[in-house]
């Protein structure tokens, strides 16, 4: 591997995707090089709050709910359709067991 020079599809300046970065890509399993220089992915995380929208919509919609355990009124990513407990996170998180690894 060697160092790439890449143009940021933002501001079209030129920008480095160093070995390294290459490396951290393919461990974490990136399939796609970087399209943004590190000044417009800063840009654009302070923009969207941390993460990109996962839809054409923007910030995930959230419902709210009653926990089928404790009773306490939480919010969740989903929209509740009543045929299935809905739980809060402490709930949920003491009812799953943690994951092996």
């Amino acid at each position: 591997m060697e160092d790439k020079t890449l143009t940021c599809r933002d501001c079209g300046a030129p920008f480095v995707f160093s070995v390294r970065d290459q490396e951290f890509y393919a461990q974490k399993g990136f399939t796609n090089e970087p399209q943004r220089c590190r000044d417009c992915r800063q840009a654009r995380k302070a923009q969207t709050g941390g993460s990109a929208p996962s839809s054409s919509q923007g910030a995930r919609q959230s419902y709210e709910a009653v926990c089928a355990e404790c009773g306490v009124t939480t919010t969740v990513p989903f929209r509740p359709r009543g045929d299935r407990p809905v739980y809060c996170r402490s709930c949920f998180t003491a009812r799953t067991p943690a994951a092996a690894f």
